[in-house]
């Protein structure tokens, strides 16, 4: 009983200790400029206000931004989804040496940092004519090496028998595929779901080498924009920053058992 609760106590502290900056940065959002950096600090507002909410909705195109960030990172995930499942069963299902070897190098990819490829594919975007489009930022984003990794592992736990009895009732591989092995998989679908969204909701890198119309700025961009070279407005960042929180807040609440669940690295039972 002591340890239990010296455990939870630990937990507890914790979790305070994760929780006190997002709750300073939020808080922080309702201060005036004037507050932000007055000593002593306090972490509750004096003066609470919303001016810095409505400075930056004013002042920068919101609703332009979220549909690209929103579009993006929709189709990105479809499509992330539907490539992972595809490669995870046929890796998973399939057997022949090549695909092994395949397996590995995909793997391979993951002990090489995002810049290093980076040249190569923005050399890839320019050569195909999607410089500054939308399209630029989602086509390499759709294959991820963690994707295949975790369908594949996923795939592996269900029984080849299921998918034998299948194919002596004459189903064909592709019905196999859609009718059976994504219908099984929804656990981690929706996990890598998520996880890919949330990945290029808040994608910046890529976006700021590949756009260079704001007309078609992603959330992160916009919010860069703010950062002035020698001034910076803080109190209209941070409620911008609280703004473009605001799904990620709802797809965590929405989808918080998906998120939170631990039982997903199994299919089927033998």
């Amino acid at each position: 009983m002591p340890r239990a609760i010296g455990a939870t106590t630990l937990l507890w502290v914790l979790a305070l200790a994760f929780l006190f900056p997002v709750l300073w940065f939020l808080l922080s959002s309702f201060k005036p400029g004037s507050e932000l950096f007055t000593w002593p600090l306090q972490l509750f507002p004096r003066d609470w206000t919303l001016s810095g909410y409505r400075t930056a909705w004013a002042r920068f195109d919101f609703a332009q931004y979220f549909l690209n960030t929103f579009l993006v990172a929709v189709i990105t995930t479809v499509l992330t989804v539907l490539v992972s499942a595809c490669t995870g069963f046929a890796l998973a299902k399939y057997r022949a040496w090549w695909i092994q070897g395949f397996f590995l190098c995909i793997l391979a990819t993951t002990m090489l940092p995002t810049e290093v490829i980076m040249p190569s594919t923005f050399a890839v975007i320019l050569g195909l004519g999607m410089y500054n489009t939308l399209a630029g930022i989602i086509v390499p984003s759709i294959v991820t090496a963690t994707g295949i990794f975790m369908l594949r592992q996923y795939f592996r736990t269900v029984p080849d028998e299921l998918l034998e009895a299948a194919r002596i009732d004459g189903a064909g591989e592709f019905r196999i595929f859609f009718t059976l092995m994504l219908p099984i998989a929804k656990p981690i679908i929706a996990v890598l779901a998520i996880f890919s969204f949330q990945w290029r909701w808040n994608d910046y890198i890529w976006p700021l080498l590949v756009l260079n119309d704001q007309e078609k700025y992603t959330l992160q961009l916009a919010l860069r924009s703010i950062v002035g070279a020698e001034n910076i407005d803080w109190s209209v960042l941070l409620s911008a920053s609280v703004i473009s929180l605001l799904p990620m807040i709802a797809l965590f609440l929405i989808f918080r058992r998906q998120i939170m669940n631990a039982d997903i690295n199994s299919g089927l039972k033998d």
